[in-house]
């Protein structure tokens, strides 16, 4: 019987790239999303992969969310945080409610999705979590306090939640990707692209999604399970840690 692997928001971006990737992996896996009804019908659709729809801010939707999955596909083998949302200013006009909402999601969400399906991981001795952290969480990042701040706390959860797992059988670990070519990043003017971002990237490209999403097929395989509390830096040599 196939594994069951949620991948939060994972019907856009690397998120989509990464629950493509492990489905042909041979995983069965459920994408959630918040609020694009439009883009998950489309990646339902194309992909074939079930979608579901709940906030990882919330934490009681999260448990509703992931009771749904589970009656459906069975219980969750994978949890890949990847849900993220960015509410930049310069820390002068942040605002507490783009603070808290980038914290919500970015930081708590990794505790809402990951505290329903720790128990069933200990219960089974198996599990594996991996977080999707950024190159900002590690080296910071002008304009993006609250996104940092929480990036960097997603790499200390991970660390510190690594090591009561170890002995369940439960790997966590994180990935920091650098800047990949996502309708986001494709979205900054070509000339700030060409002069500000991709000098710092010694590779001299964007990454692709599905660079990030091989690394997530390969630590959430039974190969990767002698690696926890890793960080996997995945940004073409900007940042070396």
């Amino acid at each position: 019987m196939a594994r069951v692997a949620i991948v939060t928001g994972g019907t856009r971006g690397i998120g989509a790239a990464i629950s493509t990737a492990l489905k042909g992996a041979g995983y069965d896996v459920a994408a959630n999303y918040a609020g694009n009804d439009e883009a998950a019908a489309a990646f339902n659709k194309e992909a074939g992969i079930a979608v579901f729809k709940w906030d990882v801010s919330d934490y009681d939707s999260c448990v509703a969310g992931i009771a749904e999955v589970e009656a459906e596909l069975g219980p969750v083998d994978i949890l890949v945080n990847n849900a993220g949302i960015t509410r930049d200013a310069m820390f002068h006009k942040l605002t507490k409610d783009k603070w808290d909402a980038v914290i919500d999601t970015n930081l708590s969400g990794l505790f809402n999705m990951t505290h329903p399906v720790w128990t069933g991981m200990r219960d089974r001795s198996f599990g594996r979590v991996i977080n999707i952290s950024s190159i900002n969480g590690q080296k910071g990042q002008m304009g993006q306090v609250n996104y940092s701040a929480a990036k960097a706390g997603d790499l200390g959860f991970t660390k510190a939640l690594a090591q009561e797992g170890a002995r369940k059988g439960i790997t966590v670990n994180a990935i920091c990707p650098g800047y990949i070519a996502t309708e986001m990043v494709k979205a900054v003017p070509q000339e700030v692209l060409e002069k500000s971002i991709l000098p710092h990237i010694p590779v001299g490209r964007l990454g692709e999604p599905e660079e990030i999403a091989r690394c997530v097929v390969f630590l959430a395989s039974d190969d990767a399970g002698f690696i926890t509390g890793a960080t996997l830096t995945a940004n073409g040599g900007q940042v070396m840690v």
